[in-house]
């Protein structure tokens, strides 16, 4: 195996718990790059089900060099976490989403095959070595691992392709369909799914290519989104993410600190498929913004949208931007002061119930359209236990009258089921495939 480039600042992706202190040294180092940006139901969540950009949790500390950005590495086997990387890791500058569906007479041995090649150079990728120095295309010749992860789901159909139905997870069935939907099924589902995130574009762009060309064969393309979030260390101090309506987008995303962190994000140890216990699931959104439409409205408009002031992402209660929002606090005319279809109060988890989504995604700009308005919006990935108790959940309720959605256009989907991470010496989705 080829390396790279030399890390100086090796750095590995910890449990969430009940190794919480670790994590959070570990996820509060990115936030002082810059990578601050973390959503909660209560926090501006664009797109129906909460999507918002998504960052680290953790105490502060003192700021990190840029020039260790670069040398930043996460682990393809967590010493200690069960979950695959990229679920609970700090969101990076640069992403590729990517769906993919086995080729005509690629069956379950066939599947295991690749995910075991995949997993082998995903680890690899993510260390800042190249698998194969011979048949690299050097695109990231001279970059260490920039933070990157790679992250592996499987698709409702993927079961059906493997003869593995009756292994298939209840909470991975279809998603419903919702009003706001317009959604192109060429751009939704798939049999297998990677998420590749990273802090040089290069970077991304080279895992990405690496692993399409390791599936010839026994998998195509079904669909690619690439998106984008604020690069660490762009601003002059650590603060929340701003989404491209140019609103503070993340607040209050669940954090591993949170007592019940693992039992919102994480598949239980008494789950019906032992294969997926440790395991999440990820929902992807293709979320078009009306941006046109949005910059004509007022300032003040859009805030009672929101529900959050536009400068500082404070509730209109008052406060900070961690202040809790008030949500019975009437003006002077009698009228709450956070409107009753205001986005931010109808994805607040005291109006669901409790239901809270972990979202990481990304920003994308692929052009503009026919009618000049730009093709830009958000490429959404929340994480959970169990889909039905969460997205759908808040989705519905955001569906039946939340103040964004006139503003929004939902355009592709999928859910995926995530397995835990690779074993010593194996590779994601074994002990389905194998057991």
């Amino acid at each position: 195996m080829s390396k790279r480039t030399k890390p100086t600042g090796k750095q590995t992706e910890q449990a969430s718990s009940p190794q919480v202190s670790q994590t959070s040294l570990e996820l509060s180092r990115r936030r002082l790059l810059g990578t601050v940006g973390a959503a909660g139901a209560a926090g501006l969540v664009v797109g129906g089900a909460g999507a918002a950009i998504a960052g680290s949790a953790g105490d502060d500390s003192s700021p990190t060099a840029l020039s260790t950005i670069g040398s930043t590495e996460v682990a393809f086997r967590p010493a200690r976490a069960k979950h695959q990387a990229g679920i609970t890791t700090p969101l990076q500058a640069n992403g590729h989403l990517v769906a993919f569906d086995l080729a005509p007479g690629a069956d379950r041995k066939a599947a295991a095959a690749l995910l075991r090649r995949w997993s082998r150079t995903a680890e690899e990728l993510m260390a800042g070595r190249a698998p194969d120095a011979d048949a690299d295309t050097g695109v990231a010749l001279d970059a260490g691992p920039s933070s990157l992860t790679v992250t592996f789901g499987l698709g409702h159909s993927f079961f059906d392709r493997t003869d593995l139905v009756k292994r298939r997870p209840v909470a991975l069935d279809p998603l419903p369909d919702f009003s706001a939907d317009a959604l192109d099924p060429r751009r939704s589902n798939g049999d297998l799914w990677i998420q590749i995130g990273a802090d040089d574009a290069l970077v991304a762009f080279h895992a990405l290519r690496t692993l399409q060309k390791q599936a010839a064969g026994t998998a195509r393309p079904r669909w690619q989104m690439n998106g984008f979030n604020r690069t660490p260390g762009a601003t002059a101090h650590p603060m929340t993410a701003r989404n491209l309506m140019g609103q503070v987008d993340g607040t209050n995303n669940p954090k591993p600190s949170d007592k019940d962190f693992d039992q919102r994000i994480f598949v239980s140890r008494d789950a019906e498929q032992e294969w997926m216990r440790g395991g999440s699931y990820a929902v992807v959104r293709r979320i078009r913004m009306l941006l046109d439409d949005w910059e004509k409205r007022s300032r003040h408009e859009q805030e009672r949208v929101i529900g959050r002031r536009k400068d500082n992402g404070a509730p209109l209660t008052g406060g900070s931007e961690t202040t809790p929002m008030q949500l019975d606090a009437s003006g002077p005319d009698g009228l709450p002061v956070i409107p009753a279809n205001a986005h931010a109060r109808i994805a607040a988890p005291e109006a669901n119930q409790g239901a809270a989504l972990l979202r990481r995604p990304f920003s994308y700009h692929d052009g503009f359209r026919e009618d000049g308005a730009p093709d830009a919006g958000l490429l959404f990935v929340c994480w959970q236990s169990d889909p039905l108790r969460a997205f759908t959940q808040i989705q519905r309720k955001l569906d039946r009258g939340d103040a964004l959605s006139p503003f929004l256009r939902h355009e592709a989907s999928g859910l995926f089921a995530v397995p835990p991470a690779a074993e010593a010496g194996g590779y994601v989705g074994q002990p389905l495939l194998e057991g």
